[in-house]
């Protein structure tokens, strides 16, 4: 593909899991983010109060923002994004976990750009 076939456009899938140490601090962190937002309506405001006060998966998605992940990166900019977070059980030792489980088996070599096998 040249330059002119090219898509201007990028997805980027990243997939974090979080251990939250202090559900307290979790949930206050986004109350004030709440309580400071000022383009959130106050009917709004009360429904996101009451979701992150029950919920630390939804207080945590609230405070996270893939704008502020890419806001510093320069050349780019955020054309959309969606996320959320759910409670789930992990265990690191777990194969489930791996983070490469959509890679190639290791002993074969990886395919590069081109399609062409890198040794």
């Amino acid at each position: 593909m040249d330059a002119e076939e090219t898509s201007r456009f990028v997805r980027l899938r990243v997939e974090l899991v979080l251990e939250v140490t202090d559900d307290d601090e979790l949930t206050k962190a986004a109350l004030r983010r709440i309580a400071t937002d000022p383009e959130l309506p106050d009917t709004e405001r009360a429904h996101a109060e009451g979701a992150v006060t029950e919920d630390t998966a939804e207080a945590l998605a609230y405070l996270v923002d893939p704008f502020d992940l890419v806001s510093e990166v320069p050349g780019v900019e955020l054309a959309q994004a969606s996320w959320s977070s759910e409670h789930t059980e992990y265990d690191a030792d777990s194969p489930e976990w791996d983070l490469g489980e959509d890679d190639e088996d290791d002993d074969e070599p990886a395919d590069d750009a081109d399609g062409r096998n890198e040794r």
